[in-house]
């Protein structure tokens, strides 16, 4: 009964009947989709009607914090939610505010609740979308792609209704182009592709959308040339929606000009306060990336404004793995190269009016709708000599900032620019004891290398009005920022603060443990660089945030290994074989194919004698059916040696256990072909291997609802295995660190820099299939 009575009112919600039936199969989904639906009719006393019914399902089907649910339900059948763009907005709030009180003005202003976007706003938009590509409209007609003018539009109005701004489109279009004539229903021929460069060869082929892969024919190279990004050229930043000009803009855009070229100019900036991890991959690929598609330059900017925090090894890290990802600096700069100009901007954003001296406390500043500064109308020349009192040290740490007068899109007032620091400067010393922070430095500073565009994470999309607030501000070429979504993996832990924590608590070792998804980690890992390039790849020039599978990463390991890393064989729970009829007197030198599959590639020699090793698993007195190894009656041969060994004899220890075996051998071509071949060792070397399996149990350790006890209580006690002495054949003797071999059989395999002069020491990459038993 219960059952037929969610079903009636899920259809009541305008769900199909084998939809509503679906979700009744969902048991969590249906219980959160049944308090939605029982509260909004509560509320409205009346039917639900379908646009409502649309929204409620999207809402229980995406929100993972049920504590939740009912404040959105609100705002859904009060119709301040009433578009899939600004419940999306509003999942994302509360996604990214887990733990916090909901402070309801950010929030509205968040999910645009309010807003209203008229009939004429969205015909301007449209409008302009059409003038810009009507000449290709007017040669490519109905064939031309219409959800490029839906974009556009709805990029200049972020809150309007999809559907009124394809309403539009259809009308302008066709007042345009009339109505469609046989030519235009035909369908359109496809092009072949022309072939990808060299060097994209092995670009990925397949992106991700809402997590599913999907077909992608694209190299990354060819995505970001601008056949995915519709980024605006150097010179006309005006043409971006939401850029702000003023009469400066065009005179300041043509100086601009004058000194890059029109060249396409990117950085990648990084805070040198800890060690780049696999989201960083993406946006050392986008950066660099960019820029290079498009014969352009890319500096490596640090943004050295936080002394106390920055190491030197973190600098040199950083440009290691940059130039590990196979990417070179146009120029390496400094945040703190600009120092003495971001000082007298400072002082000249004063003289405007801008900016003032403020003695709230940090702590005062924080949180929701904090008071507004009572120092915000001081006179200018008393901030002036406030600052340089500031600069001259005459203030304690946490007496005076200096802040801008604007409010940022996420309702944050007067962000500081400056605060007093008395921590020595690693490129500085003791020069400065106040030092600017991101909100100041970072448009600034694009704007003195002349970016022309500046790629950042979704997060840092709330500092876009102070980006373009405080270069207008001054009166100085104001670059443009474009957001893109930041790439997260599941089963992964990738904030400083947290690996220190894990550091400390013993779980890693550093930041470079094998079982972290830091770049330097991956590295030691095994991990090739070109691997985590193609993983780029495949993620897509996308702004939407995309966390990822980790087996989606390692299948693009194994895609390059598998060409590169030479073969070997390892044995890890050795069982000694004698063979009694051992065919000479001495060890033969068998020749053994590097690759088997293209034998040009080389060979490499290791030693076979009448002692062998192989793996305990490879031998079973008492088989299951389907046992197709070494047993009684069942002899298998020895890969690479053309010779066949059969089962004599058991040796047991006092305890019953196996400890060697003796058998005879035969050619393989002598009889029957035997039902396995199987890996083996002879006069072998002793090492390290270590196997790593996830450093966390859960998806999403760091999500309370999921993990409620904090991400240090998921620890796999799993995750490392060491296995000592295993045994590997002396073909690897001369490897060095960071070498890559495929143990036959069991997986990839590199050379951790931990291996000594005779005791190599080998740290599994992947295993060679994905493992089925990993959810």
């Amino acid at each position: 009964m219960a059952a037929l009575d969610s079903l009636s009112l899920f259809t009541g919600l305008g769900l199909s009947e084998h939809k509503a039936r679906e979700t009744l199969k969902n048991t969590a989904l249906s219980a959160q989709l049944r308090e939605a639906a029982t509260q909004a009719q509560q509320t409205l006393g009346c039917t639900i009607d379908k646009a409502t019914g649309t929204l409620l399902y999207g809402l229980a089907s995406r929100l993972r914090d049920p504590r939740r649910l009912s404040f959105l339900v609100s705002y859904i059948v009060n119709r301040k939610i009433h578009t899939e763009t600004q419940l999306s907005a509003a999942l994302e709030y509360v996604r990214s505010h887990p733990l916090d009180p909901i402070n309801t003005m950010v929030f509205e202003q968040e999910c645009g609740v309010g807003v209203v976007v008229t009939p004429e706003q969205i015909e301007e938009a449209v409008e302009a979308a059409v003038n810009r590509h009507r000449p290709q409209l007017l040669v490519e007609r109905y064939h031309f792609n219409m959800g490029l003018l839906m974009g556009e539009a709805r990029a200049a109005l972020k809150w309007a209704d999809g559907k009124m701004i394809k309403h539009e489109v259809d009308m302008q279009v066709l007042h345009l182009l009339g109505p469609k004539t046989e030519t235009d229903l035909e369908k359109k021929p496809k092009v072949a592709k022309a072939q990808p460069e060299e060097t994209d060869r092995r670009a990925a082929k397949d992106v991700v959308e809402n997590g599913e892969a999907v077909v992608q024919t694209l190299s990354l190279m060819e995505q970001l040339r601008g056949e995915a990004l519709k980024f605006h050229k150097p010179g006309e930043n005006y043409k971006t929606p939401g850029y702000v000009t003023t009469p400066h803009t065009m005179d300041l855009l043509k100086q601009h000009l004058e000194i890059t070229g029109g060249q396409v100019r990117t950085r990648f900036p990084p805070e040198p306060n800890g060690i780049l991890h696999i989201g960083h991959a993406k946006a050392i690929n986008f950066n660099f990336g960019y820029a290079k598609a498009n014969n352009g330059i890319c500096f490596l900017r640090f943004d050295d404004t936080n002394p106390e925090k920055e190491e030197a090894k973190f600098f040199t890290a950083i440009c290691d793995m940059v130039a590990w990802l196979g990417y070179i600096p146009y120029k390496v700069t400094y945040a703190s190269n600009y120092f003495d100009q971001l000082y007298a901007w400072a002082e000249e954003l004063i003289r405007r009016g801008q900016a003032y001296v403020c003695h709230q406390r940090g702590e005062e500043l924080k949180g929701h709708n904090p008071l507004p500064s009572p120092w915000r109308d001081r006179p200018t020349e008393e901030s002036l000599l406030l600052f340089e009192a500031m600069r001259k040290g005459k203030f304690a740490e946490g007496e005076a900032t200096l802040r801008m007068k604007l409010v940022m899109e996420d309702g944050k007032m007067d962000p500081v620019a400056y605060r007093v620091k008395y921590t020595p400067h690693h490129r500085t010393g003791d020069t400065w004891c106040i030092y600017p922070t991101y909100d100041y430095t970072h448009c600034l500073c694009d704007s003195i290398e002349h970016i022309t565009h500046s790629l950042c994470t979704k997060e840092f999309q709330a500092r876009r009005s102070s980006y373009f607030w405080l270069c207008n501000a001054l009166d100085v070429y104001c670059p443009v920022q474009w957001e893109y979504g930041r790439l997260n993996l599941h089963y992964a832990v990738v904030s400083k603060r947290k690996i220190l924590q894990l550091v400390a608590a013993g779980a890693v070792r550093d930041w470079d443990d094998p079982r972290l998804f830091t770049l330097t980690a991956l590295r030691r890992r095994g991990f090739p660089p070109e691997a985590i390039n193609n993983f780029c790849a495949r993620v897509g020039v996308t702004v939407a945030q995309t966390t990822m599978e980790p087996h989606l990463l390692e299948a693009c390991v194994r895609d390059v290994l598998n060409d590169t890393a030479p073969r070997a064989m390892a044995v890890l729970e050795p069982l000694q074989v004698v063979i009694t009829n051992f065919p000479a007197a001495k060890s033969l030198d068998i020749q053994v194919p590097n690759f088997p599959a293209d034998e040009t590639k080389g060979f490499h020699q290791i030693p076979f004698g009448p002692i062998v090793f192989i793996e305990r698993t490879d031998f079973k007195e008492e088989p299951e059916p389907g046992y197709k190894r070494l047993a009684w009656g069942q002899p298998v041969g020895l890969r690479h040696t053309g010779y066949i060994i059969e089962l004599q004899h058991v040796v047991k220890g006092p305890s019953g256990c196996v400890e060697s075996l003796e058998v005879t051998c035969r050619r393989a071509d002598a009889g029957e072909k035997p039902k396995a071949f199987i890996h083996w060792v002879s006069q072998p070397l002793t090492c390290e291997i270590r196997l790593y399996e996830r450093l966390f149990q859960h998806k999403n350790p760091e999500d309370p609802a999921e993990v409620p006890g904090g991400f240090l209580s998921d620890l796999n006690p799993a995750s490392l295995q060491v296995v000592e002495p295993a045994l590997v054949d002396c073909s690897v003797a001369l490897a060095k660190p960071f070498d890559k071999f495929q143990f036959e059989r069991l997986g990839y395999f590199s050379v951790d820099p931990d291996s000594c002069q005779g005791q190599l020491v080998f740290n599994r990459t992947v295993t060679l299939k994905e493992d089925p038993g990993k959810v």
